[in-house]
């Protein structure tokens, strides 16, 4: 039998890792295995988003944060406008949502401030944000631009494949 050897910086690998799960589950009857396999799967981060991604390819359904919403929110509805198609022009989303104006009310510099902003709300692949938000950040005029993204856990699963289609993947 193998040394058991948790997980360090000189074994961190993945092989490593569901090797000395491998070892802590040991002595497993055969009977049990499949199922002891399909949670070591599923316990990786790695390895369970590739197990879900095979689901999904399978039976076609969605995997909850395959997309997201992310919010801009911006000076005035001329700014807006502008950053919206830079994002859509870079098919950085599949569709861009322009909304009216809301009240804001924030410190800034150790005050309390109160502005009026326009709000976009971006769908886009979640393996998308990284790009999205440095581009965003690169042409937004605000020092520090309000970006946040949230995960779509569930939708119209026509509207989400649309979405699919529309953003590529690189």
């Amino acid at each position: 039998m193998l040394k058991t050897v948790p997980p360090g910086p000189d074994n961190a690998g993945v092989f490593s890792q569901v090797q000395y799960l491998v070892q802590c589950l040991t002595p497993i009857t055969p009977a049990v295995l499949p199922e002891a396999l399909a949670l070591l799967l599923l316990l990786h981060p790695l390895l369970r988003g590739l197990a879900l991604q095979l689901h999904s390819a399978l039976t076609g359904s969605y995997v909850p944060g395959t997309h997201s919403v992310v919010f801009v929110t911006c000076l005035n509805e001329h700014i807006a406008r502008d950053i919206a198609r830079a994002i859509m022009d870079r098919r950085l989303a599949a569709c861009v949502n322009i909304l009216p104006k809301s009240s804001a009310l924030y410190f800034w510099k150790g005050e309390l401030e109160e502005s009026t902003e326009i709000l976009l709300l971006v769908k886009t692949r979640t393996s998308k944000i990284g790009e999205l938000s440095n581009y965003v950040r690169s042409i937004h005029p605000f020092e520090i631009p309000d970006i946040i993204s949230l995960p779509i856990e569930q939708g119209n699963p026509a509207y989400l494949r649309w979405m699919e289609e529309n953003v590529p993947r690189r």
